[in-house]
């Protein structure tokens, strides 16, 4: 049974297939191979890296070649280079492993120290249930052993890594913990029905708990901080502070260096506007008549050659740095939005700059109500703004600074600067907005006053551009909108419409757009809103004038709301004419009963005088009336000319009849004969009288003028020779009074009688053409006198 047994073959060893044999084999004789040639390889050869010292290489001097130019700066700075003779050739020689395991030697080892409940190594005790260090605090620090020393002494080592006293201290709870608050679950139902509780919940304290805590803890004290000056105050870029500037002793050293800095302050800005808003406040605080820091709470007092000479720079900063556009104040839906960065820059120079401009406003106010030395120069700045700055923000603030500065009686350079500044706005406003809010804050004035102002106020208000200068009305016999074409009879045929692709619609939509756009660029003016806006100006006029002329007692402005009344006369509503010429008749007739008997050289004669003046005003506005849309109305004006007729005697004592009238206000400076002769002009023009006037009305002004005369300065009475003249060369009838022989009447000329028509002119003659040819004193007046008395028609 030992024996192998015949007939079987043996088992077959556990290889693998033959393939895979060869397969192995040849893989098992690569990787000797390449074990023997990396063994051969490091023993042939040795990285630098793993060496510890690499040496440095040396080199000859017979290898090294200098240059002469080398050897002298070696020369000159050799001595700088001796730091290269003590530097550390082994420590420049040793590797970088090396330098490695150096520092692992040299750094120190910290044990992590172990808590356990055995005994030490050195411990005699065998009882493992009663151990003990056996260590008393006098012999811990003569100890060597490590493990066996307690958390006091470990945390005074040099481990860091041992807890600290305040890290094993327990934790303290915070007060709301033992002040918690039962909240009751809620409760559930089970299968069978029954309802059952769950409990209570432990829950955080109430808010009322926490306040209470919170107020019975101690107020943590917040650091002070430490006042800070800005850039309107501060020193800057520089520049020192403006208290610094402001206390300096010597005034002329202080005012320079204020020149410098404001000089300097504003080159900046007009450079870079939009980011130069410290500097504006900076510029403005220079201005300012007591200067008060966080640094220097005290006020310091400014002088007043820095406080102009800061108004009027920044008069001018404003006038170049203030846009064309009125800036207006964001809404809170636009502040909340979320904008690009370039706009939200745009808006926070935009707002900063509106209130820089409002204390500007404010100081320049303050100046003015307060009537300081520099209210002068205020004034000039804010009348040089309302003009330059029409279109800006607070112009409503401007006008009612100066239409205030207007509302006294007297009149001085100041009220000639004011009222030069509303005529200006006058004729540059081209939407009429500016110039409604002008005439409604003057209405407003006069009628607080009581009518108590200068005349000249009103003069202003001739300058509004009112006519059809502004497009109210283009033609006298057409529209605005001319018409298209003659009307077509028939009924019209309808357009085709024409068929537009996606294509083309969207070109015309964005063509429509961009028309829009460019509409708005022209910024030209609406015609409709222009015109509502002059409707209502025109009405606060006109309420104004005829408040005046309604007035019991004749105001000193009624030869000024006279005077506006007759040059928009062509603009009054033809309803209102008889009501008007009616007021106008009540003055004339309350004028004429003031007495006469009184000197010329009397006050009493300047208030005669003054009637007269106002009684000429209201004629004149009455044939103005009539003379434009007036004409349609057929009203007799006799009674007007038979008042300027009786005027005439009254007229002849007048002292300086040619002077200019402080009453009498307009665009030019007319005087009371100016008046009378265009009354005259306008009583006897062809619109008026016809073809040609009446000969009985034409013969009476004539010889009454020519009476009157003989009392008149030279000048008037050239005057009143050209208009004779002009009335012969009218009417043929009147050469008959240029002779003087004797002839057959039919009555009496009556002088006495102040109605051309009963006055009987041709029973006289112009006797004193004579007396002037002869007896005048002024040359050219003899002269004129003798040409109408050798009158001949042509």
């Amino acid at each position: 049974m030992a024996g192998t047994i015949k007939g079987k073959r043996p088992a077959p060893s556990s290889q693998g297939s033959s393939k895979k044999r060869k397969l192995n084999n040849g893989k098992q004789q690569k990787n000797s191979k390449n074990s023997k040639n990396s063994k051969g390889d490091a023993k042939g050869k040795d990285k630098a890296a793993d060496r510890g010292i690499i040496p440095i290489p040396n080199m000859n001097d017979d290898d090294i070649d200098l240059s002469d130019q080398d050897m002298d700066m070696l020369g000159d700075f050799g001595e700088a280079a001796s730091f290269l003779n003590k530097l550390d050739r082994n420590g420049l020689m040793r590797s970088k492993k090396e330098t490695i395991r150096l520092h692992e030697l040299t750094k120190p080892v910290r044990t992590q120290e172990v808590h356990d409940d055995l005994p030490s190594l050195n411990s005699d005790d065998d009882d493992e249930d009663v151990w003990s260090s056996g260590i008393s605090a006098d012999e811990e620090d003569g100890t060597d052993d490590e493990g066996s020393l307690p958390i006091e002494s470990a945390a005074g080592s040099d481990d860091s890594d041992a807890e600290m006293p305040y890290e094993t201290a327990s934790r303290k709870k915070p007060s709301w913990v033992s002040k918690t608050a039962a909240v009751q679950r809620l409760p559930i139902k089970l299968a069978d029905g029954r309802i059952k509780e769950t409990g209570i919940k432990i829950g955080q304290p109430t808010v009322a708990q926490s306040e209470d805590e919170e107020t019975d803890s101690e107020p943590e004290e917040e650091p002070e901080r430490q006042p800070r000056e800005d850039i309107a105050t501060g020193a800057r870029f520089g520049r020192a502070a403006v208290v610094d500037v402001l206390q300096t002793k010597s005034r002329r050293h202080k005012v320079e260096m204020a020149k410098d800095q404001i000089a300097g302050i504003c080159q900046e800005i007009l450079a870079d506007p939009e980011n130069s808003l410290g500097l504006l406040r900076r510029l403005h605080t220079f201005s300012l008549q007591t200067i008060t820091t966080p640094l220097h709470p005290e006020p310091v007092d400014n002088d007043p050659i820095i406080r102009k000479l800061a108004i009027l720079s920044q008069l001018a900063i404003f006038k170049d740095v203030i846009p064309g556009y009125r800036i207006r104040s964001l809404t809170d839906t636009e502040k909340s939005e979320k904008v690009s960065q370039m706009v939200a820059r745009t808006r926070e120079w935009e707002q900063g700059l509106v209130s820089v401009y409002q204390a500007y406003l404010r100081l320049l106010e303050l100046e003015l109500k307060t009537r300081t030395e520099l209210a002068e120069v205020a004034l000039q700045s804010m009348c040089t703004l309302l003009i330059e700055l029409t279109h800006f923000n607070f112009r409503t603030n401007i006008m009612a600074c100066i239409v205030t500065r207007l509302s006294k009686k007297s009149w001085d350079k100041s009220s000639d600067l004011c009222h030069e500044t509303l005529c200006a706005v006058f004729r540059a406003d081209l939407t009429g907005l500016a110039s409604l809010e002008i005439v409604r804050l003057l209405n407003r004035m006069i009628k607080e006053r009581h009518f108590r102002v200068h005349p000249k106020v009103l003069a202003c208000l001739l300058r509004l551009r009112l006519r059809t200068e502004l497009g109210v009305r283009a033609s006298d016999t057409h529209a605005d909108r001319p018409e298209s074409g003659k009307k077509k009879y028939g009924k019209a045929k309808k357009a085709e419409p024409t068929h537009l692709s996606k294509k083309a619609k969207k070109a015309l939509k964005e063509q429509k757009e961009i028309d829009k756009e460019m509409r708005e660029a022209e910024a030209e003016v609406d015609k409709e809103e222009r015109r509502t806006t002059q409707t209502e100006t025109l009405k606060l006029l006109f309420a104004l004038y005829f408040r005046i002329l309604k007035n019991p007692a004749p105001s000193p402005l009624l030869p000024a709301a006279l005077n506006g009344i007759s040059k928009f006369s062509h603009m009054v509503n033809i309803d209102f004419f008889k009501d008007l010429l009616k007021v106008l008749k009540d003055l004339i007739s309350m004028e004429e009963d003031a007495p006469e008997d009184v000197d010329p050289q009397s006050p009493e004669s300047l208030d005669i005088f003054q009637g007269a003046l106002r009684r000429l005003m209201c004629i004149v506005t009455a044939f103005e009336l009539l003379s434009g849309q007036g004409e349609a109305l057929n009203i007799d004006l006799s009674e007007f000319i038979s008042s300027l007729f009786a005027m005439l005697l009254p007229l002849s004592l007048v002292f300086e009849i040619d002077a200019q009238s402080a009453t009498v206000v307009g665009p030019e400076k007319s005087t009371v004969v100016d008046m009378l002769f265009r009354a005259l002009n306008m009583i006897f023009s062809p619109r008026t009288s016809g073809a040609s006037a009446l000969p009985w009305r034409s013969a009476a002004f004539a010889k009454r003028l020519l009476t009157v005369s003989l009392h008149w300065p030279s000048a008037a009475v050239l005057r009143t020779l050209d208009f004779v003249g002009g009335l012969l060369a009218k009417d043929s009838k009147l050469e008959a009074m240029l002779s003087t022989e004797d002839r057959i009447f039919n009555g009496v000329y009556r002088a006495d009688i102040d109605d051309p028509e009963l006055s009987h002119p041709f029973e006289s003659s112009f006797w004193e053409l004579h007396a002037l040819h002869q007896n005048h004193w002024d040359p050219r007046v003899r002269k004129e006198a003798g040409n109408l008395l050798n009158y001949k028609p042509s």
